[in-house]
């Protein structure tokens, strides 16, 4: 199937398989590096073991990995007459809303959330009892400050021992925001595999998941190897979870989220010249290519302002041909000019089929839901052979989803 002019007009009903709910992992392997690996090679399938990557990876590739660390965003309240509520943290809006200093906020602060049971939450703040990280008791109160559609409300938290950063208060009251698809509370077991081995800035309310398969071992290994390695950071926010409800992709919006990467990752793209970029993981990708049309926008000219950002629909409404070297060059040219070496950017990028790759050769990534966004990037990689990748993980045992088995998609 030819993807239409226009991405808007693409039917997400097009991107679709029958996932029996016994092929979704419910819980990770014992072992991270003994997952399954699926490669597609220009259209050639291979079934490996995610221990065999180093040997599957094209000469000279650069591997990306987004370095987020999932925050315990799921909280579980209390009314006074003791039902309960749950309570999503999805985002700061007071009195900081850039994440880490919202985290490293102490007594009191508001976030947007989701609130599940809302309809029960009459009036009055809801409590959470926790203890500290050194076993004092504590307290964490929310109160519903004002509601928004889509189940979402702003509430305004306050907590005691008031010393105490949000960051600390979620560790102490906070679970772990499972994908809903599992179906189960989360354990002490997925507070370590949930994680990356080498996740570092707290912020994500979902795991980067191509990540999870990778081990200290298997690091040391590709380094051994020569492969070079990179890191960037996107905070994954719950528009993960969110399914594509809209026929066409013109009604479907994509949630913002936040990024930042160095000058030296910059740099480290810029010297890496002809030979390939893997993406390891979708959040990676957009954010690879999310680098390249904030540069190719400030080397078209346009204005410099204090918040860069990727709307959703810009590669596809963009005419000007700026070279992958000239838009990481007007972005190294900014940070300059900033007197900064941290790049901060927000991206809504939704790669679908028909999108030119600019920064990135392949990808490695688990098996995603019908008809998400998630697949149709897939799609847009791999064209219509994203089909028989699918068909042969599902014909031959493959594990779906978060806690499943892994792909390397190298379309060339």
């Amino acid at each position: 199937m030819n993807p239409p002019t226009d991405p808007r007009q693409l039917a997400i009903h097009d991107f679709t398989y029958d996932l029996p709910p016994g092929r979704i992992a419910p819980a990770p392997l014992p072992d991270r590096a003994a997952s399954r690996l699926l490669v597609s090679r220009a259209g050639a399938l291979h079934d490996r073991t995610f221990r065999d990557l180093p040997g599957e990876l094209p000469p000279g590739a650069l591997l990306v990995f987004n370095d987020t660390k999932v925050v315990r965003a799921r909280l579980l309240a209390h009314r006074p007459s003791g039902g309960a509520l749950e309570l999503f943290c999805l985002e700061p809006v007071a009195p900081h809303r850039a994440l880490e200093p919202a985290l490293a906020q102490t007594g009191a602060c508001t976030w947007r959330c989701l609130v599940g049971n809302g309809r029960r939450w009459k009036e009055g703040p809801v409590a959470v009892v926790f203890a500290t990280p050194d076993g004092r008791p504590a307290t964490l109160w929310a109160t519903r400050q004002a509601r928004e559609t889509g189940g979402t409300a702003l509430l305004d938290f306050r907590w005691e021992p008031a010393e105490l950063t949000f960051a600390e208060v979620l560790q102490g009251a906070g679970h772990l925001p499972l994908p809903p698809y599992l179906g189960r509370p989360d354990t002490a077991a997925d507070a370590v595999r949930y994680q990356t081995v080498y996740a570092a800035h707290e912020g994500a309310v979902a795991a980067p998941t191509a990540g999870l398969h990778f081990t200290p071992e298997l690091l040391a290994e590709l380094a051994a190897r020569g492969f070079g390695t990179a890191h960037v950071t996107l905070h994954v926010g719950a528009g993960t979870f969110q399914p594509v409800k809209a026929g066409r992709m013109a009604e479907h919006p994509m949630h913002a989220e936040p990024l930042l990467v160095t000058a030296a990752l910059l740099r480290q793209l810029l010297a890496q010249g002809p030979r390939p970029v893997v993406a390891v993981g979708t959040t990676s990708l957009r954010t690879l290519e999310s680098l390249y049309w904030l540069g190719a926008a400030l080397a078209a000219g346009a204005p410099a302002g204090p918040e860069l950002a990727v709307g959703q629909w810009q590669p596809y409404e963009t005419t000007a041909d700026i070279s992958p070297t000239a838009a990481l060059g007007a972005l190294l040219r900014y940070l300059e000019a900033a007197g900064t070496d941290t790049l901060q950017a927000t991206t809504r990028l939704l790669i679908v089929p028909g999108y030119r790759f600019r920064l990135v050769q392949g990808l490695i990534t688990n098996f995603h839901q019908p008809e998400s966004t998630l697949l149709l990037l897939v799609a847009a990689l791999l064209g219509p052979g994203w089909r028989a990748v699918y068909d042969h993980a599902l014909a031959t045992g493959y594990r779906f989803l978060s806690y499943g088995d892994s792909s390397l998609l190298l379309p060339e």
